[in-house]
């Protein structure tokens, strides 16, 4: 039972946070700002106030598909954002550029998060194969290349949280001083949507980490028995 209290408890976690973002972000998008600006151009004027001048902006379909793209300097935002003058849609947009302005910056966390995606993402599409094998064959060796494959996508889980929290500060920080939150009551309501979003990767994270030690747990407990 406490092994599937480490598996269970962080995916209802994550499951609660993912709600809560999508709730917040409803409740602060019926919230309209009084510079009147939308989400794309509190993104743009976010990059231009930190230097990064060479970043375009696109709209994309989807429901917070918001992301940055290191690789060609594009900023996309989905429709709410792109189009919308409320502090949510500020929020994210401003959001994602303060990930424009990390790159413009070189923030490592950013770089060493780029570049581990690739092998991440060939981690998380393979790592259960191995594990599997190595669980029901008894074979240690696989086991442990699935929990080596696993553990890089913890390890990136835990590295997107400071990615995720500058880029929030950053946002914060510049929208206070250009003028684009122009109360108080707005710069809350931004911080209140930023923290909701950021609740998710700390849910991921715990998720990832829960998994990990779920499975090590099962193993060495099977091989003691």
């Amino acid at each position: 039972m406490e092994f599937l209290v480490l598996l269970i408890a962080p995916m209802l976690l994550a499951g609660w946070a993912s709600w809560r973002v999508k709730s917040t972000f409803n409740r602060f998008a019926r919230v309209g700002v009084t510079s009147g600006m939308t989400g794309a151009q509190a993104a743009a004027a976010v990059c231009r106030a930190g230097g990064a001048h060479d970043v375009t902006i696109e709209r994309v379909g989807g429901f917070l598909s918001d992301h940055y793209d290191p690789r060609t300097k594009t900023l996309r935002l989905s429709p709410d954002v792109y189009d919308g003058r409320s502090v949510s849609a500020v929020a994210v947009g401003a959001h994602e550029a303060g990930h424009a302005l990390q790159h413009a910056t070189n923030y490592s966390w950013l770089e060493m998060r780029s570049l581990m995606v690739p092998v991440v993402q060939i981690g998380n599409a393979t790592w259960i194969f191995p594990l599997m094998i190595g669980l029901f064959a008894g074979i240690a060796g696989f086991f442990w290349l699935g929990i080596a494959l696993l553990g890089l996508t913890v390890l990136f889980q835990i590295v997107t949280l400071p990615v995720e929290f500058d880029a929030s500060n950053r946002a914060k920080h510049v929208l206070a001083l250009g003028g684009i939150t122009r109360s108080q009551e707005e710069e809350a309501g931004v911080s209140t949507v930023l923290d909701a979003a950021a609740l998710t990767y700390v849910a991921g994270a715990i998720a990832a980490i829960g998994t990990l030690i779920y499975y090590i747990m099962m193993f060495t407990g099977q091989n003691r028995e």
